[in-house]
């Protein structure tokens, strides 16, 4: 009998399960990255998640017996993390950014972006007054997770959701809803600005593609998991924000911002681009990651 369904026999306690999720991940090395950093917070969040527990309850649940069913189907997403890598969040159907949740699945890639902690402050010190903030698109949506955030950072504002995947539409459109959204938050179907013309905007935000070539063929099986279309842009990982940086000033207003995230990319993009004044922003991993540029600055350069 192999390890799993006899684990749905013997383990009863979600102390047990938490025990064994761990021990599993751990003599697998598997790649963590998609919410968490190691095999403790990738089983607490699996377990919970799966057993629909509150993620802060952990405590005055470790004693509780689970059923013969629960423990089945923890047995089921435990085999199913080792053996094939498939993240976490694919499994239980979620992602976080901050407080907020996402519907996730493997349409879209998991969703992780750095633009996500500079909306909790509403983009300030370079947005003043976030009232006045009437316009804003994210462009590669997937999810629909950074314009959802943007939508609740700038409160008057109208929200365009733009990925080239209607699959990824399809679950933005999902998340909007959930979140009560849809009179706020529009879910567009363009590759990149191509079907914006005439669109004008205070805040474009973007987490683009940005893996280059080399990289792509070596990444862990877990990431393997998510679209390509998601992650690659070219030999360089360059491809996307290139179109960013050409077009983007046509649909900024006077004074409207560009945010970017772009990886590990920023040495090659500052080469590249020698004459644009790049305001790295500071997020929790350093300064290295995300570039804001003004309207202006993009035409005068």
């Amino acid at each position: 009998m192999s390890l799993y369904p006899r684990a749905a026999e013997e383990l009863f306690t979600l102390r047990d399960w938490l025990r064994f999720a761990v021990s599993r991940f751990e003599e697998s090395g598997l790649f963590f990255g998609h919410g968490t950093q190691n095999s403790y917070d990738e089983a607490v969040w699996l377990i919970l998640s799966a057993l629909h527990l509150p993620h802060d309850t952990l405590e005055n649940f470790l004693d509780a017996v689970l059923t013969e069913t629960e423990r089945k189907h923890l047995a089921h997403l435990i085999e199913r993390r080792v053996t094939e890598r498939t993240p976490t969040a694919y499994l239980v159907r979620e992602a976080w950014l901050g407080d907020f949740k996402f519907y996730v699945d493997e349409r879209v890639i998991v969703p992780r972006s750095f633009i996500a902690e500079l909306l909790r402050e509403q983009l300030a010190p370079w947005i003043e007054n976030p009232e006045e903030v009437v316009s804003a698109v994210d462009v590669c949506t997937g999810s629909g997770c950074l314009a959802i955030l943007a939508a609740h950072a700038f409160p008057n504002a109208d929200v365009d959701a733009v990925d080239i995947s209607e699959a990824a539409l399809a679950v933005a459109r999902r998340n909007i809803d959930d979140y009560g959204l849809a009179q706020h938050v529009h879910a567009i179907k363009s590759d990149m600005f191509s079907a914006l013309q005439g669109k004008r905007y205070d805040i474009i935000l973007s987490n683009p593609p940005y893996v280059d070539a080399p990289s792509m063929e070596s990444l862990p099986q877990e990431y393997r998991q998510e679209p390509s279309l998601a992650l690659a842009s070219g030999e360089d990982g360059l491809d996307h924000t290139h179109t960013l940086l050409r077009e983007a000033a046509e649909h900024l207003n006077p004074g409207g911002l560009l945010v970017v995230e772009i990886g590990h990319n920023r040495d090659i993009l500052e080469a590249t681009y020698p004459d644009l004044p790049f305001t790295w922003l500071e997020v929790s991993a350093g300064d290295q990651f995300v570039f804001l540029l003004r309207k202006e600055e993009l035409v005068s350069a």
